[in-house]
C-alpha cells in the first residue's frame, strides 16, 4: 500500500463527512464510531483538514465537521497533502543524510509528484458516489447537496 494508514484514514473521514453532513456537522465522536477509532485519534487529522481548507469545523453544542467547499472540488490528492503534513511534524529528519537527501529523496518526490497528480483527478464527489452505490452507509441521508454557505 503506498498511502499510510494516516492518509487512508482521511480520505475516508471526509468521504463520511461528505455523506453525513448534509443536515449539519458531523460531530468526531459520531465520525470515530463509524471507523470503529478513539475520537482522540481523529483529532490531530481533522484538525489539519481545517488548516487545509478542506473541512471547517463548527463549535458548540451541535458542532462537528462539514465541508469547506464543494466535494467536486475536493480532490484525493488534497487530503494526501494535508494527511503529510500532519505526517511529517513527527517525522524523522533526514536532511543530514547526504545520500537521502540528494538523491533518493529527488526521485521520490518525482514519483510523489506523478501519484498524486493522479489522485487529483479523482474528486471526493467521485467516491461520494462510488460509496452511495455501494450502499457502504445505507443511513445516509445523502443527496445532491453537498456544503453549505
Amino acid at each position: 500500500m503506498l498511502l499510510s494508514p494516516r492518509s487512508l484514514l482521511g480520505i475516508a473521514a471526509v468521504v463520511d463527512i461528505a455523506l453525513h453532513a448534509r443536515f449539519g456537522p458531523v460531530a468526531a465522536k459520531a465520525l470515530a464510531e463509524r471507523h470503529n477509532l478513539p475520537a482522540r485519534h481523529l483529532e490531530t487529522l481533522l484538525q489539519a483538514l481545517v488548516k487545509s481548507a478542506i473541512l471547517k469545523g463548527v463549535r458548540g453544542p451541535r458542532g462537528g465537521y462539514e465541508l469547506a467547499k464543494e466535494r467536486r472540488r475536493i480532490s484525493m490528492g488534497d487530503i494526501i497533502r494535508a494527511a503529510l503534513i500532519c505526517e511529517n511534524e513527527s517525522e524523522t529528519n533526514y536532511s543530514a543524510n547526504r545520500l537521502i537527501s540528494t538523491v533518493i529523496s529527488r526521485h521520490l518526490k518525482f514519483a510523489e509528484d506523478q501519484f498524486l497528480g493522479e489522485l487529483d483527478q479523482i474528486s471526493i464527489e467521485d467516491m461520494c458516489i462510488l460509496a452511495q452505490a455501494k450502499g457502504i452507509f445505507n443511513d445516509s441521508p445523502c443527496e445532491t447537496a453537498d456544503f453549505t454557505i
